[in-house]
Parts: structure tokens; sequence; C-alpha cells
């Protein structure tokens, strides 16, 4: 990926643990690097078709002077944020920032932190058999929306599927989403927890009803394994409800663990 560079930039702010810090200021040095796709600008000739560095040097000055914080970590980590979001060419940041004047009473050029943070692609199925199930999808898609870390693209038809797993209950309504997002797969595990619980989910029976049902199926193409989260998600190849809209708007998403596509993984199904 093609990369735009803003080196050394000197900034005076108030940021530090030490009260004095916070008012009287010092001089930080913050460098970046801006992962695009810079091609067609370098054909044509035309800004449009990159970021204005003078224009982000500008944003990093004022959001570095216009805030306080204690760490240099979170400066970094914000200004990183900050940057994707307000620059939609942007896939990858790399933020460091150098604290020369650190009060470590020891002889030393700087210190700094840089963070690498970037945009994830991650899929998520969601379903509903409880009340107005239309209305729980649709109420958990535009809350996705009005996450400012998470960018819905793609939204599946929403499909009448019967229930799994023994239960005697009613059709579920299933679908899937694609996200582009900033959060990590903890972060966004917390997110779809946090819509469930506002649409009152409960687990009360294993496979039983539900106003509203979020799992996270794939997350770029990384394969996570901890006590809370398994990605991909371990059910996902044997789930035509999930598949079946998954299909739709991702065909050729690949499961990490084996390459098998989804549109590969609906036919085997079907064909069992």
């Amino acid at each position: 990926m093609d990369c735009i560079k803003i080196k050394k930039l000197e900034v005076f702010a108030k940021h530090g643990v030490m009260p004095e810090e916070n008012v009287l200021g010092q001089k930080f040095v913050i460098s970046v690097e801006l992962y695009c796709d810079i091609r067609k600008a370098g054909q044509t000739d035309n800004l449009e078709y990159s970021i204005n560095y003078a224009d982000v040097a500008a944003f990093i000055a004022k959001k570095t002077i216009e805030n306080t914080f204690q760490l240099i970590e979170k400066l970094a980590e914000y200004l990183a944020g900050e940057i994707l979001l307000n620059y939609p060419l942007a896939e990858k940041v790399v933020v460091e920032v150098e604290k020369p004047w650190a009060p470590v009473h020891m002889p030393l050029e700087t210190v700094a932190v840089s963070v690498d943070r970037q945009w994830h692609i991650s899929y998520l199925s969601i379903g509903s058999n409880l009340g107005d199930k239309k209305a729980h999808l649709d109420m958990a898609v535009e809350r996705l929306k009005q996450d400012r870390q998470t960018q819905v693209l793609k939204v599946s038809d929403y499909i009448v599927t019967e229930p799994v797993g023994g239960v005697e209950q009613d059709d579920f309504l299933n679908g899937a989403v694609m996200l582009r997002t900033l959060r990590t797969p903890e972060e966004l595990l917390d997110l779809i927890g946090e819509i469930e619980q506002e649409q009152k989910r409960e687990r009360i029976i294993h496979w039983g009803p539900r106003t509203i049902d979020l799992d996270i199926l794939l997350y770029d193409q990384e394969i996570v394994h901890t006590e809370r989260l398994l990605i991909p998600h371990v059910e996902m190849a044997n789930r035509m409800f999930v598949l079946e809209p998954l299909a739709q708007i991702a065909p050729y998403a690949r499961n990490p663990l084996n390459g098998d596509f989804v549109i590969d993984m609906k036919r085997k199904l079907l064909s069992e």
C-alpha cells in the first residue's frame, strides 16, 4: 500500500502526568504515516485522489493543542483514531509522538510512543424470534451505524428460518452485516453485547428464543481463540441461516482456518 509521511511535526501543547506540564506546556514532535491508495493521484496529478498532507498536519496540530492528556500513549491513540475517522482514504495510520523534554532527569534525546491502527472488515450474523423481529434487527443495524468507530457497509436481506437446537419456539428472522471498524475483536464483542442488553436479550435457555442475537463470524483473516471469543465462529459452516445471508453480501469471504469461500461452504451444506 502507498504511504504519505509527515515527519517530525513540532507542536507546543499541554500533555503530561505532572500538573505543571498541563499548565506550562512543552514541545511534542509528531510523525505520521498514512497508508492509502494514491495511484490515481499519481496518474492524474489531481489532489482529489490523495490526502492533503498540509491539511493533515494542521489537523494534528489543532487536535494536539486543544486537548490535554496525561499520557502520550493516549495522545497517540487519539490522533490515530481521529485521522482514520476524518480522512476516508486512509486505510491505516502509524502515529509516533515524541516528548523530548520529558521530566525524567536523565540524559536522553527523547521518549516516544508509536501506535499502528487501521480499519478492519468484520461480518456479523444477526437474528431474532421474539416480538417485532424485523424491528429488532433494524434497531441492531441502526445501533451499529451510530457507533463512531464502526461503519455498516452492507446488510443482507432478512430471511425466515426454522429454529435449531430442539427448543420449541417461533421461527427466526436472520441476516448478515458487513462492517468496517476500528474496534478490536474484543471491543466489537463488547459493542454487540451492549446492543443485545439494550434490546433486553436474556440468555435463559440455551438455543432458546431471543429478541436479538448478534455473533461475530469473521474479522479480517484473523483467528481468535480466547475464553470470550472464537473467530471464525465455530458453527458458521454448519448453519444455513448464517451462510445464506452471508453469501448474499460476501460470497468470496474466506474462512481463515481452511481457506473455504462462504459460497463454497453454502454449496457443501446444501449438498449434505
